[in-house]
């Protein structure tokens, strides 16, 4: 079912049920309001025949039916109307109407004289009063009335013919307000189908154009249009990824096909020439392997974190891991460690953080081997202070090698970027990166301040445990 026929159908429910109960509360109010009406009557017209009893009784039998007589004619005679008179033996004494054989309605003559009146309803529109009139001369007497109240039978009849007639407008005035109007109301988003259909892998940079309203509609628009926005730059990063780093491997594949190839040139070379063609590959395989699983593990580092084991790990220990991994990469430089805590209160291990050990470790390696393959002097120590915060735990690793300019500073965290000063430094250009990614997955941050010819500090904030 649509949407369209869904909101249609509701909002049909809803009036009709509306209209339903309304026109039953009009047909209840009119129902008891001329049930009274005609109880007043029947109660009148039971007081009239009282004053015609005793005061016809007081003359001659002649004139007590020319009385009536005349009462037949100067009142309008009710449908089925009857009046009787019963004395304190309940006995009919006087009566008005067909008469009929029934028996003392003993519960209406009990009401009259314990309350005044009684009333019954003997049928849908039937009615039956009593009424207590007292005389000085002749005592109480109880006067019973009935009759059908036949005009309210018709008035109710056309009334309920009206108000079906009416119900029945309503609804397909409504069934089809209701199916234009939701039309209306999800043209909007009709529009914000046909665009979306509209926009491919190919053209991300299209927008949806129902942003600028207050409604659902825009702010879903605004969503999308925010989805977008991430869509385009998630596959802008992996096109330039992936360009970067088929450019990046084939360097070292084009240097050990085309060693390889020499090396097959001649038929016969001596043994000194097959060593170095060999050292040559190797060396290239090598900076092929180094690049792979450089690219493997930005690969790793964008996983879902949901994905990603994450342990208690103490920091301290780790930075004292890459300490002695980087002792054995450059020995001719030197690395200083430094380990500070904050005079605030802190936890009994202040370099504890939860997080992936391995991811951790490449990150502050990559941090200390850019230090070290940055740095212009190998005499020139590099300092890294491990500092524990309250609720954090901070690395901050500053060297006195040959720096960035603020332009550059803006894209070190893009991958396989280099700076033209560095080109000739080997490396990827996928560390800083890499650790950006690895920071992210765990809630940390990393920032990078460095003037040209003066050095640089890189800073790697993690959340303590």
């Amino acid at each position: 079912m649509s949407i369209r026929l869904r909101l249609a159908l509701q909002f049909g429910l809803i009036v009709g049920c509306t209209l339903l109960v309304f026109s039953l509360v009009i047909y209840a109010f009119t129902y008891q309001a001329r049930r009274a009406l005609f109880t007043e009557r029947l109660l009148g017209r039971a007081q009239i025949v009282g004053h015609v009893y005793l005061d016809g009784t007081n003359r001659a039998d002649a004139s007590r039916v020319s009385y009536r007589r005349y009462l037949r004619q100067f009142y309008r005679t009710l449908p089925q109307e009857e009046a009787r008179v019963y004395n304190n033996q309940d006995s009919i004494v006087f009566h008005e109407g067909t008469l009929r054989t029934k028996p003392a309605p003993g519960k209406l003559l009990e009401d009259a004289r314990r309350v005044g009146q009684g009333i019954r309803h003997d049928a849908a529109y039937h009615q039956t009063v009593s009424l207590r009139y007292r005389d000085a001369r002749r005592g109480t007497f109880i006067v019973v009335a009935s009759s059908m109240d036949t005009e309210s039978e018709q008035e109710l009849s056309n009334l309920r013919l009206i108000l079906l007639v009416g119900l029945l407008v309503s609804f397909g005035i409504v069934g089809v307000g209701g199916w234009f109007f939701a039309g209306q109301a999800l043209r909007p988003m009709k529009r914000v189908v046909n665009e979306v259909d509209s926009i491919t892998a190919s053209d991300l940079h299209q927008r949806l154009s129902e942003t600028d309203g207050q409604d659902e509609v825009s702010h879903l628009a605004q969503r999308f249009n925010s989805l977008l926005d991430r869509l385009e730059t998630a596959f802008a990063g992996q096109r330039t990824f992936v360009r970067d780093a088929s450019h990046e491997l084939r360097t070292p594949l084009t240097a050990l096909i085309g060693e390889l190839e020499v090396a097959l040139m001649q038929d016969e070379r001596p043994p000194a020439e097959y060593r170095r063609v060999l050292r040559s590959t190797l060396d290239a395989a090598r900076l092929l392997k180094d690049l792979t699983n450089g690219l493997l593990q930005i690969a790793r580092a964008s996983d879902d974190p949901s994905q990603v084991p994450l342990t208690s790990t103490r920091l301290d220990e780790l930075l004292l891991q890459a300490h002695e991994e980087i002792r054995r990469r450059h020995p001719t430089h030197r690395v200083d460690l430094e380990f500070s805590e904050s005079d605030s209160g802190h936890p009994a291990d202040p370099f504890v953080v939860r997080g992936n050990e391995a991811l951790l470790l490449s990150a502050v390696l990559n941090v200390l081997e850019n230090a070290c393959k940055f740095s212009s002097d190998p005499t020139q120590p590099i300092v890294a202070t491990l500092l524990a915060a309250p609720r954090a735990v901070h690395l901050l690793v500053r060297d006195k090698g040959v720096g960035m300019t603020p332009e550059d500073q803006q894209q070190v965290f893009v991958p396989f970027f280099r700076a033209d000063n560095v080109r000739t430094v080997p490396g990827h250009g996928i560390g800083l990166p890499l650790t950006a990614k690895i920071m992210e997955l765990h809630g940390g941050s990393i920032h990078v301040r460095s003037r040209l010819h003066e050095g640089t500090e890189v800073e790697l904030i993690l959340p303590a445990a």
